[in-house]
């Protein structure tokens, strides 16, 4: 693994590239090699929770599924806020019951996301993916043991710059989610950001994977 794509809706089969797929319990497809699993707060459908909740139970099992997600909150869609909760306490005690790491979607609602993972005593890795927020949301969340994920803000605000190089390096990681851009231009930019020689960087991202990630499965250690 040279490069480690913490979140992406999009498999390349690049063998540089260990990749994080989304996938949806509904939606799976069975031909990737390593994903995360999970409700998105947009997609929950009511009469499905129980069932969806099941076959991602299933999936945690299987050692490519590497994390539990996208899945969190979301205050600027129509699904009611007391279901998303509901549905992603779900997804956390699995998280919790299988030790596998969470993706975390979060919109308008860090304090909510921060305060459940109080309530719950969550102590797998939870990662807020696509940050692109400020430092001082930054600072909360590494305070209460988050990980931040960077890529489509990074690439696309350049105010994102200050916040992401006071990132501790053992925090963070990078992702592509739905952008053009690849993986290895999310590396390139992140190098320059934090003064960091390409090589230097992927040993972070690598460090970072195998304390977050804690996989039997050969392939993705490498």
């Amino acid at each position: 693994m040279k490069f480690f794509n913490l979140h992406t809706h999009k498999f390349t089969n690049n063998p540089d590239i260990l990749e994080l797929v989304n996938q949806y319990p509904q939606d799976f497809d069975a031909s990737i090699p390593f994903y995360s699993i999970g409700i998105h707060p947009w997609y929950i459908v009511e009469d499905r929770i129980d069932a969806d909740l099941k076959i991602i139970e299933e999936k945690l099992k299987e050692n490519n599924c590497l994390a539990i997600g996208e899945c969190g909150l979301d205050k600027r869609i129509e699904i009611p806020f007391e279901q998303q909760v509901s549905v992603f306490e779900g997804q956390l005690y699995l998280a919790q019951k299988y030790k596998k790491p969470v993706v975390v979607h979060c919109v308008a609602a860090y304090q909510e996301v921060i305060s459940i993972k109080k309530r719950l005593n969550i102590s797998v890795p939870m990662i807020i993916h696509g940050f692109s927020k400020n430092s001082q949301v930054a600072n909360q969340l590494l305070k209460e043991g988050f990980y931040i994920s960077f890529g489509k803000y990074l690439v696309q605000n350049p105010d994102l710059k200050t916040v992401f190089q006071n990132i501790p390096n053992d925090r963070f990681f990078l992702e592509t989610d739905t952008i053009e851009e690849n993986i290895q231009q999310v590396y390139e930019l992140a190098s320059s950001y934090k003064e960091l020689k390409n090589d230097d960087l992927r040993s972070v991202i690598s460090n970072n994977y195998k304390m977050c990630f804690r996989t039997n499965n050969s392939e993705a250690k490498n």
